[in-house]
Parts: C-alpha cells; structure tokens; sequence
C-alpha cells in the first residue's frame, strides 16, 4: 500500500528471466527512448510469486511489461510496447511535402528545421529514434555540452523539439521499396500501407557490420549484442566483458563498461588506436586500469549453451589463438549503409552500397543517363531529382554526430529550393 504522503511509484516495470532475449531488446528499446523503468530479474518460482502474484514461472508468459498504471503486457512485441506508451500513430495526411527516413542525429536535425519551417513533414525510424548515435553512452566532443550527453538522451531532446514544432514521428516503421515517379516518392512500408511526399531525405544510416560466425545468430542478445548496449552495463557487475571494435563507439562502451565490469577487453583488429580513436577517448583508456587493449586481434569463434559462454581470439600477426570465457560479447566494428530499398530505383550507390549526391554523380564531367533536369544536382541531392541524402548513408560523409546534424540542416534548404521549382 502506498503511503498517502508518498508518490506512487511512476516508472515502468520490466520482469524477465536473465539471459533473455526477449528481455534485452525490451530494455535495450526503453533505455535508447528514455523511458524509466526497473529491471525486475525472476530466476525461480519463488521471484515469480513474490514480484507477480503467480505461483509458477511456468504460469506466465516472459518478459512483461507493467505501465505506471498497473496494466500489464505479456511477451509483448516492441510494436505493442510502444502502442501502449502512445508512439505508434498512423499517418494524418495521405501526402507530405517531405518525408525523411530515419531518426538519427541527421534525420532528427532535418525534422526540427523542416518542421519549424512549415513544410509539412513526416519522420520514418524502423526502431528507435536515435540511430546508432543513441546507443552512445556519452558524446563529449559534440557542441555545447561541455560535460558530455548520452547519445539517446541528444535524441530525445532532438525528438521533442521536432514534435514541437508539429513534425509526426511515426516509430517502428520501415520502408521496403521506393518508386520515384509524378514528381512523388511513393514508397511501399513493411506494414503494407504507402507513404507518398514531394520529397524525400535519406538519412538511414549505416548499421554494425556482422563477425559472420557460425554461431552468430544463436547467441545474438545472448551474449552477442550489436553497439554499445549501454542498458546492459549494470547487469555486468564483476564480469569480464569484451568490446569489438577500435572507433569512437567501442572506446565510449569500453569506458562506461569499466564502471561496471570487473574487467573489459578492447579488440582492435588494427596496430594501434590512435588511427580510429579521438586522443581524448585514447587518453582515458590508457589511464583506466581495468581497460586492457589487444591490437592485431579478431573474434574467430562463438561457444556456449543457451548462452553465450566463451570466445576464441584470433592474433592475426602469428595466427596464435586463446579462448576465453565471457558471457558478453559487444560489437562495434563500423558499419553497412542502409540502402536496399534504392537497389531497384535510379538512385545511385558506390561500391559499398553509400548514396552518391551532388558533384559526385559527375563522371568526366558528364551527368548520368537518368538526370534528366537541365540544372546540376544539389549538394546533398541523388541522382533522384527531390531525393535527397544526409548523415552516414551518404558516400563520402564525415561519420560524426555534429557533421550529421549539419547535413540534416542543409538538406532541408535544398529541399525548399527543390519544391520552389516543382510547384
């Protein structure tokens, strides 16, 4: 019973068994979407009947999800979880002047200009808003945050000033396929509706790139977990954790880790860090005692049981190898860029899948086939007259927060100038 001078407890509640898939992409959905909530472990009946009210684990359907108001989710998927907090809506308008997809540092950047612009806009993110910038545990090198933000808290702030200016954010939604025709993108979701906008911004990103190990998908949120996985950090308490990776992203996971971890191990598949590494970040991991570093160093194989149990490491310089036990194993080796759906449209991509914009397009000083305006593209334009690319998905981007947001300003100023010609 609550006392009658004490608030009633107002975070959400999250029960599971440990080790639970399930239960990581729940926390993981809620830690990148700053929503408070407790982690509540069950590891018998007894948990189950002192937390739940059930008598057996074997009653119940894991993970649930219980809201401030004492309504419960049982095994929910992250569609219903983010229904039941009120992010899921349908679109209002059956065209939009500019849709842009992806919410990361770029596309939330062009959603707060366009919006507070009066273009009638609307933001697509297939998980949650941040892009792999909100899975950081701390940006400090971005500006006016002198004592550093969480990736997924920059996020948010970013979110609400978007919807503040009137931008709909339409969450856990995907598009599939893109047809560029009648000065419109029309593009087929995942969920079978049809979004259709004058124009369009790209701002997808790029995603971790895989070990591609045998056992990769059998441990994946068993063990083996893409990005910084900072919602896991707590439950690492006198563990030994393993970080792939050398870049900016693995440095912060290696630092916010090493306040939890009994010990963390960097894997850097390079000579050194200081190639792939802001000095600032390579300073604190030399100084922090519990932060070891093995260069030349590549994961070659995965074991365990239903979980991850151990790891064997590769030297890649005398072929030697060491297996080593871990029960958590975080990638952060770089990524792909999320492009697919481009592959059966003109819009052209390099070698590695990245949208080529602006001068780039250019060959011998000659447009391609498929440019048919008598102008030169924009900056940030494809070979798509009105589609437009910002932030990491673009070829030739600097894959920094602050480069992203500035592109995600700029688009939308060529986005203007392409709606003044086409109306």
């Amino acid at each position: 019973m609550t006392p009658s001078n004490s608030r009633p407890d107002r975070k959400v509640k999250l029960y599971g068994q440990p080790n639970s898939a399930a239960a990581y992409e729940i926390r993981d959905f809620l830690s990148r979407s700053v929503v408070e909530f407790d982690w509540i472990e069950l590891t018998c009946d007894e948990d189950c009947h002192r937390q739940l009210g059930f008598s057996s684990l074997s009653e119940i359907r894991l993970p649930i999800v219980e809201f401030p108001d004492s309504d419960r989710l049982f095994a929910p998927t992250l569609q219903e979880v983010a229904q039941r907090l009120g992010w899921i809506t349908q679109p209002r308008f059956k065209e939009y002047d500019l849709s842009i997809y992806g919410a990361g540092p770029a596309g939330l950047s062009a959603a707060v200009y366009a919006a507070s612009e009066g273009i009638r806009t609307v933001l697509i993110e297939r998980q949650a808003v941040g892009g792999q910038a909100g899975t950081s545990s701390l940006i400090e090198n971005y500006m006016g945050f002198p004592e550093g933000i969480s990736g997924a808290d920059l996020a948010e702030r970013a979110r609400q000033q978007a919807v503040k200016f009137g931008i709909e954010v339409l969450l856990l939604r995907e598009g599939v396929k893109a047809e560029f025709k009648n000065n419109r993108i029309y593009v087929d979701m995942a969920d079978g509706s049809k979004m259709i906008a004058c124009a369009n911004i790209c701002a997808t990103g790029v995603e971790y790139r895989r070990l591609n190990l045998p056992n990769e998908d059998r441990f994946l949120n068993l063990g083996l977990f893409y990005g910084a996985g900072a919602s896991e950090a707590p439950m690492c308490q006198n563990e030994h954790v393993y970080v792939v990776g050398g870049g900016n992203s693995a440095g912060q996971a290696a630092m916010y880790f090493s306040r939890y971890a009994k010990q963390v191990t960097m894997l850097v598949r390079g000579c050194n860090l200081a190639a792939s590494l802001s000095q600032y970040l390579l300073e604190r991991i030399t100084q922090t005692s519990n932060i070891e570093v093995l260069f030349n160093a590549q994961v070659a194989d995965l074991s365990g049981d239903q979980t991850l149990r151990r790891i064997t490491i590769a030297n890649s310089q005398d072929g030697s190898e060491q297996q080593s036990e871990t029960q958590r194993l975080f990638i952060c080796i770089g990524g792909a860029p999320n492009t697919e759906w481009a592959k059966d449209t003109h819009i052209i991509r390099d070698d590695s899948g990245y949208l080529i914009t602006g001068s780039d397009l250019l060959k011998e000083g000659r447009l391609p086939a498929c440019w048919k305006l008598e102008r030169d593209p924009f900056f940030l334009e494809t070979s798509v007259p009105g589609a437009f690319a910002a932030g990491d998905v673009r070829h030739g981007s600097v894959k920094r927060v602050a480069s992203a947001v500035g592109e995600g300003a700029m688009a939308v100023t060529f986005v203007h100038k392409y709606l003044e010609e086409t109306r």
